[in-house]
């Protein structure tokens, strides 16, 4: 017999499914099960689209009455693009609703859950709560900070470099790995480089999936002399929307010239001597940016480590030992005198492409901002 769990890991895999298309709303999967069956099944596909109750419950249909609701998420209980899916679970005449976890969003907020306990309806609350809040850490991490989910991502070899003295990099990891970076490209709303990583391999920070296709994120450049040349592959905005950081004395003839191209810029004060990133990320997150991949070399994650603003990292380790005194390194900064200075990480998974291995981590609290 599969209990609430099982039923609970199906929702959360349904859910899973959607990663990255239902920005800015969270991603949520609903399973309905009658005497043992599942009746029906949804997920939310899309922002703006039907949310995942309203799939699973046109599935079931007349079966839905006297059944056992299991959503990953409270059901809504406000009008947005959609109608609120805690009514039409109350009048679903459901007997009983698992949730995962609580809503976030001050909108919501427990008032679905009361709803429903309002109207008779049995609701147990926290079934697999952990997997769910990873499962939405970005939602979650919005409705909170309301800035956008910074995802540190970089690749190294086995001693911790990232590229030789003269910032040769291509390849440090292998074939699997590098397309592990593109499934993680098609899932989020930005990808973030500094100026010197166009300047030293003009990239085109676009996604390029095995099976072709995908969604390319919009390309923030950290660049406050305005160095970006005219003809780099970032600024073929044909391909993907640029956005382009720069401070507020910037010289407004060369804006003029990137903005000609298709560019369109953040303006952000000075703190030592770099660009003010929490200003930056406020004023993404007004655009709409909910979480940013940043693929930057040592300065720039060395930046965003410094002001506490990577929420998550992904460490992608090849089986290479790179050596040299001169060898580029992930993070660069200020030097610290002892171990204890350091910042600890949790270490949440590893797993294998290829050759090389990923390493999921996490700050550990306190040592974020």
């Amino acid at each position: 017999m599969k209990n609430d769990q099982d039923y609970m890991r199906l929702a959360l895999d349904l859910a899973s499914s959607a990663k990255g298309k239902t920005n800015p709303n969270p991603i949520v999967g609903a399973v309905i099960v009658k005497d043992g069956v599942i009746v029906g099944t949804g997920l939310h596909r899309k922002a703006g689209e039907p949310h995942a109750e309203v799939h699973a419950f046109n599935m079931a249909g007349e079966h839905a009455k006297g059944a056992t609701l299991y959503v990953t998420l409270e059901p809504c209980s406000h009008y947005g693009k959609t109608p609120p899916c805690a009514k039409l679970v109350k009048e679903s005449e459901v007997s009983r609703v698992v949730v995962a976890m609580q809503d976030p969003n001050p909108e919501v907020a427990g008032r679905g859950i009361k709803m429903l306990l309002g109207a008779g309806i049995e609701v147990d609350v926290g079934v697999l709560e952990d997997e769910a809040k990873r499962l939405n850490e970005r939602f979650v991490h919005n409705m909170i900070t309301e800035r956008p989910f910074v995802i540190s991502k970089f690749a190294m070899t086995l001693d911790g470099k990232l590229a030789t003295h003269t910032g040769h990099s291509k390849w440090i990891t292998g074939e699997a790995a590098r397309a592990d970076v593109h499934l993680l490209r098609n899932e989020v709303d930005a990808i973030l480089v500094g100026v010197g990583t166009v300047l030293a391999d003009n990239p085109s920070l676009t996604t390029r999936l095995l099976e072709g296709g995908g969604k390319n994120p919009t390309r923030i450049i950290l660049d406050s002399h305005l160095r970006t040349p005219l003809e780099s592959n970032v600024l073929q905005t044909s391909e993907a929307d640029t956005i382009i950081v720069t401070t507020i004395d910037a010289d407004s003839e060369l804006v003029r010239l990137y903005e000609e191209k298709g560019v369109t810029f953040i303006y952000v004060s000075r703190v030592d001597n770099g660009l003010n990133l929490q200003e930056m990320l406020v004023k993404l997150y007004k655009r709409g940016i909910t979480d940013v991949l940043v693929e930057g070399g040592g300065a720039v994650n060395a930046s965003f480590l410094k002001a506490g603003l990577i929420d998550k990292y992904l460490i992608y380790i090849a089986p290479k030992v790179l050596g040299g005194r001169n060898s580029l390194t992930p993070f660069t900064g200020e030097n610290v005198d002892t171990m204890d200075a350091a910042m600890q990480v949790s270490f949440e998974e590893i797993e294998k492409f290829g050759e090389d291995i990923r390493i999921t981590a996490y700050p550990k609290q306190g040592d974020q901002k």
